[in-house]
């Protein structure tokens, strides 16, 4: 099928924590609306089946609770209506940004996925009411090609976002195409729990996501297009994930991936919105990762120096870390009850410093999550205190071998190039309870290389 995912630069709010009419804010989300239009007829020429668009594209972000009520679509999560907004427009107030989306669906015979605010009054009986006596939430709505509202999720691992509330259950949301069968959807933050993103692809058996996020960028292990493509290949399935274009606050990366391929979009340069528009194959079976070639084992040579084991902070994170020196080697580091293991050779000797990190532990900046992580990194410099940092380039090929003794089996297998482009490993699996990832020669010079491991029932 030809899926389409559009990198929005959203028009946004000169203040957004000032309170403002309905009718300004519909002035503003309609300027936005205006571009997606535009894109929805350009993916349709394209012959595009289905078109996602960015979390926080409508409206912007940086809200306060009060500010954003506005910018809010009234909708009612419990009604099992059929509603289709483009035809039926007066059922509800304040539905208008629905309107327009439904309108672009059904005029251009697309199915659309869009990200906005919406709004349910509650009763103060509800013990999970808020006080102001209404939810407001994180919403991603699924339109059908004729205009009909099939699906709507609202996000519930929420980043920060004190505008918004925790639905009380988390929403499992599929929808059916009749391109691709059922797709799933959640919303940015959520890639990284077990609810509902791992939950819902488990108990749906989904092979097709679609994934709005607004992603501000962190190398080197959580790069928008890296954990998308990381997350695809782990389970297996196709992700259309939109981001937003806004480079000031890191915020880049959109693509639409299969687990054996990928078309990104990463701009940190310039300005404006990109329409990425591919055919992807609808996965139907399971692909066998190649578990031919095994690991070696690590041999215990006598009397040679061991490079020094050193820390550094990475992720804001204390990673154990050995130096990758020389020509070829093999090296192990341990941290709790994880061990990393690396082979590695590297035919020309560059100028550049590599090192092998383990983290085993909590992660407690930006959300709590516990990750068990092997991580071959370029260092920043060539001081041991700048390996963790952000690098966005690098020359050295490296074939390498990592695996390490994970305790979970939700890993995520990284692979980052340089400028931000990604590779795909020769071999990947698990092996005598070791989980691994080889590659022989990567395409460009090595950023990361990484086994990131999410420890789910230890969070």
């Amino acid at each position: 099928y030809v899926a389409a995912v559009y990198e929005h630069e959203p028009i946004l709010s000169p203040n957004p924590t000032a309170l403002v009419d309905r009718q300004s804010a519909l002035e503003l989300m309609g300027r936005n609306l205006d571009i997606y239009e535009q894109q929805v007829v350009a993916a349709a020429r394209q012959g595009a089946q289905i078109i996602v668009f960015p979390e926080d594209g409508i409206h912007g972000f940086n809200f306060t609770r009060s500010s954003i009520y506005p910018y809010l679509d009234f909708f009612l999560h419990s009604h099992s209506v059929k509603w289709n907004p483009c035809r039926e427009l007066h059922l509800f107030n304040d539905t208008e940004v629905l309107q327009r989306l439904s309108c672009m669906a059904l005029q251009n015979k697309i199915f659309l996925v869009a990200n906005l605010g919406t709004k349910q009054p509650c009763e103060h009986i509800d013990p999970h009411c808020p006080s102001d006596g209404r939810y407001q939430f994180n919403t991603n709505v699924a339109f059908s090609d004729d205009g009909m509202l099939v699906a709507t999720y609202r996000k519930h691992n929420l980043y920060f976002e004190y505008a918004f509330d925790t639905p009380p259950e988390p929403d499992y949301k599929v929808f059916d195409t009749p391109f691709a069968g059922k797709f799933g959807m959640f919303t940015c933050f959520d890639i990284l729990f077990f609810e509902p993103a791992v939950n819902l692809i488990r108990q749906y058996n989904l092979k097709q996501v679609v994934y709005p996020t607004a992603w501000m960028n962190q190398l080197p292990l959580l790069s928008a297009v890296e954990f998308q493509q990381a997350f695809a290949t782990a389970f297996n399935i196709n992700i259309l994930a939109a981001n937003i274009h806004h480079p000031t606050s890191g915020m880049t990366g959109s693509g639409i991936y299969t687990p054996v391929k990928s078309l990104i979009y990463h701009n940190m340069e310039s300005y404006g919105g990109k329409l990425i528009a591919a055919e992807i194959p609808v996965i139907t079976t399971d692909y066998k990762t190649n578990l031919e070639k095994s690991p070696g084992t690590v041999s215990e040579k006598g009397n040679e120096q061991l490079p020094p084991i050193f820390y550094a902070e990475m992720m804001y994170d204390n990673f154990t870390f050995v130096p990758v020196w020389g020509g070829k080697g093999e090296l192990q580091v341990c941290a709790n009850t994880l061990c990393c293991y690396l082979n590695y050779r590297r035919a020309v000797l560059t100028d550049e410093l590599y090192a092998l990190g383990v983290f085993d532990g909590l992660h407690t900046v930006h959300g709590t999550y516990y990750v068990q992580a092997c991580a071959l990194v370029k260092c920043g410099g060539l001081s041991f205190s700048t390996c963790g940092q952000e690098v966005t380039d690098a020359t050295a090929l490296i074939d390498f071998q990592l695996w390490g003794n994970m305790s979970t089996p939700y890993i995520f297998p990284l692979l980052l190039t340089s400028g931000i482009t990604l590779d795909f490993a020769d071999h990947m699996g698990w092996k005598n309870n070791h989980y691994f990832i080889s590659k022989n020669r990567t395409s460009s010079g090595l950023l990361t290389a990484a086994l990131y491991g999410r420890w789910y029932e230890k969070d």
